[in-house]
């Protein structure tokens, strides 16, 4: 075992597991936004105060300095890969989720559609239940779900009973319904994931695909969708969000009186600077900040979530106002209220983050430039009380303090925390 000074262990057995001392803790649900210690045990939060013992952790980490919230909830991204289908994001579009979610202080991603009633088992099988990251996911009205062109334009394909059916199925992880990408006139895909929606008691999110004179903006939103349901890519521009005067749309106020949610959904082509900025600037703030990560997106402009948070603070948001957007508020939109906060007892999904101060560029979807004095950086990520990334170590002792086998010493309580 390591000795007592390289593990914080004490001559009495500690009471808390982890110990992240000194970090300013943003817990939107909860209204705090201070300097407190969090105590972690049996992966659940155990304790937050203004100054907790260190002598009770095993565990004790500085987090002075530091951001400490929720593990962030990334709202719309991509993972069903493997299945080796070219140009599609039921296949080689996608990416699996543990290799970016962690390093981005991500504990829970949403997937936003990728899989309908056809090929859902397959998705669960293969990525969700492989995951260490929480994967959620929306079952997409078409059957075969987000498998491009000619499946997602087949109307014969979308039902609302099969849909449903699956959802209640996988109620344990599918949290919504998800219409895409339709480029027809009809109302068809939006009804019926409606109505999938309605008989499975989750809402729908919305990506309205082609922007045409039969199915407007203002109609979906102030009579199509109910409270609850998600519109994403809402600073998209690609559907009349803003205006030709350059204000935005009122059906967007509208909207969000009758009890929707506005969600970012970056992606790599629907983020664009002018309409976020004018909607910001009329008092029109996102619900919920997400990447719509997929190979594209995330080696283009979108790049993460964090980057995609940063480019809100270089907006005129603050810190607190983005980490609600990217824990607690899409929590709820999801129905998820389990997640996105840190309440004694609730699961212990934690993010440790750096503001880092200079000068930054931030790039859109269409290409354009935003300079920047703020980005956000990921120290640390707890995933249930488990250690799943730690950028500059500082969960571990400097070697030079350790045993000369530290090596091949049996596994320490700590290990076993970092590696089951």
């Amino acid at each position: 075992m390591f000795s007592a000074a390289c593990t914080g262990r004490t001559a009495k057995e500690p009471e808390y597991d982890v110990l992240l001392q000194g970090g300013h803790v943003i817990d939107p649900k909860n209204g705090l936004s201070a300097v407190r210690d969090v105590a972690i045990l049996d992966g659940k939060v155990a304790a937050i105060a203004e100054d907790i013992d260190s002598g009770k952790g095993f565990k004790v980490v500085n987090c002075k300095g530091l951001y400490v919230t929720p593990g962030l909830l990334d709202l719309h991204v991509h993972v069903f890969a493997g299945t080796n289908e070219p140009r599609s994001y039921a296949g080689d579009n996608s990416l699996y989720p543990d290799g970016y979610t962690f390093r981005s202080g991500i504990t829970t991603i949403l997937d936003a559609g990728c899989a309908g009633w056809r090929n859902f088992d397959v998705f669960r099988d293969t990525v969700i239940s492989r995951s260490r990251t929480r994967v959620l996911a929306l079952a997409n009205i078409v059957g075969h779900g987000m498998r491009g062109g000619q499946f997602e334009q087949d109307l014969s394909d979308m039902r609302s009973g099969p849909t449903a059916e699956l959802a209640e199925r996988h109620a344990d992880v599918i949290v919504g319904v998800k219409t895409a990408h339709y480029a027809g006139p009809e109302w068809q895909p939006v009804e019926e994931a409606v109505r999938a929606g309605e008989a499975a008691g989750i809402p729908v999110m919305v990506d309205f695909g082609s922007n045409l004179p039969e199915r407007p903006i203002e109609t979906l939103l102030t009579e199509k969708l109910r409270p609850g349901d998600i519109y994403t890519h809402c600073f998209s521009g690609n559907r009349r969000e803003l205006l030709p005067d350059g204000t935005p749309n009122p059906a967007l106020f509208a909207g969000r009186e009758r009890g929707i949610y506005f969600d970012v959904g970056h992606g790599g082509g629907s983020f664009k600077w002018s309409v976020a900025f004018k909607c910001l600037e009329a008092g029109f703030p996102p619900d919920s900040i997400s990447t719509d990560l997929h190979i594209g997106s995330m080696n283009a402009g979108m790049q993460d979530l964090l980057t995609t948070m940063s480019k809100f603070l270089a907006l005129g948001e603050s810190v607190d106002e983005v980490i609600a957007q990217s824990t607690w508020n899409p929590a709820r939109q999801i129905q998820r209220e389990a997640l996105g906060h840190l309440s004694v007892g609730a699961i212990a999904d934690v993010s440790v983050l750096r503001l880092d101060t200079g000068q930054f560029g931030f790039v859109d979807s269409f290409g354009a430039r935003q300079d920047g004095t703020q980005r956000l950086a990921c120290e640390m990520t707890f995933k249930d009380g488990r250690l799943a990334w730690d950028l500059n170590g500082r969960t571990r002792g400097d070697w030079q303090d350790l045993p000369l086998d530290y090596g091949r010493q049996g596994e320490s309580r700590w290990d076993g925390i970092l590696n089951r």
